[in-house]
């Protein structure tokens, strides 16, 4: 007789135990997205991924390590919103992708230059734009009456030099089958390799070229104010954040009512389109 109400008790607590399990996967299930941002408030600090080659959108310093630019920011203006400070690691271009899709994850999100696409929304979520984009050249000064349209870049003797994994890669590969694509590593130097010669045009984009065509008199950007694409740039993150997307959005649309995005436009010597 004494065994029974024993027995009952385990029962009781099995089912209780089980309850407890079945309780908590539902809750981490449906609240892990919403915890986002007092997870950033716990840790103290928003990290944000960035590739750093990308003047004037986001450059690290190679002496110091330090970051500036329009998209850095942008950034530090988000953290603090959300009241903690920023910090920024080093992504690339070809691995960008894979950087943000990472579990776990290795930075909240990603900015920089980075363009809103379909592609990219399919398999990420991208905050609202930023900053007005579209793909453009630059070329030697000396060069800049001979490149008009894209069918006077499509020619086997012009060498189109382009950082691999990015939009301007496939943009060039899509355009520009018959001329001469030049694959270089570092983004940044692009620049310095046409203005020198060893390459005859860059696609860049209406957001870079400004930057360069003013710090090298030997560049032009002929085709800046008729670029072939028009798009924005955005913030990219993984997605089922939405109190994160929400709180970036909100920033961004704050920014463009009290003017701290369009004196960041002159402040960095682009046009302002909101």
């Amino acid at each position: 007789m004494k065994s029974r109400p024993l027995l009952l008790a385990a029962l009781l607590a099995l089912i209780c135990a089980a309850s407890t399990i079945i309780c908590c996967t539902k809750d981490s299930d449906n609240t892990a997205d919403a915890n986002t941002l007092d997870a950033i408030r716990r840790r103290g600090t928003l990290i944000i991924g960035t590739t750093g080659d990308y003047r004037p959108l986001s450059y690290r310093e190679p002496t110091t390590g330090e970051y500036w630019g329009f998209g850095i920011e942008v950034a530090q203006k988000i953290a603090e919103n959300i009241g903690v400070k920023a910090t920024f690691v080093q992504t690339s271009w070809p691995t960008l992708t894979d950087d943000v899709l990472k579990e776990p994850a290795i930075f909240d999100f990603a900015i920089g230059g980075i363009t809103i696409t379909d592609a990219r929304k399919a398999q990420m979520d991208m905050s609202d734009g930023y900053l007005r984009n579209g793909k453009t050249i630059l070329c030697r000064k000396e060069d800049e009456s001979k490149f008009k349209t894209l069918d006077d870049l499509n020619r086997p003797e012009v060498r189109v030099m382009i950082n691999p994994g990015g939009l301007n890669e496939k943009f060039a590969r899509e355009n520009l089958p018959q001329a001469t694509l030049i694959v270089y590593e570092k983004n940044e130097e692009i620049p310095s390799q046409v203005s020198e010669g060893k390459a005859d045009v860059m696609i860049t984009e209406i957001t870079e070229a400004p930057y360069y065509i003013k710090t090298d008199p030997r560049l032009a950007a002929p085709l800046i104010n008729s670029p072939f694409t028009n798009g924005e740039i955005g913030v990219l993150m993984q997605k089922n954040q939405p109190e994160l997307l929400a709180k970036v959005n909100a920033v961004i649309l704050q920014m463009k009512q009290d003017g701290t995005l369009k004196q960041l436009h002159e402040k960095f010597g682009l046009v302002y389109g909101y």
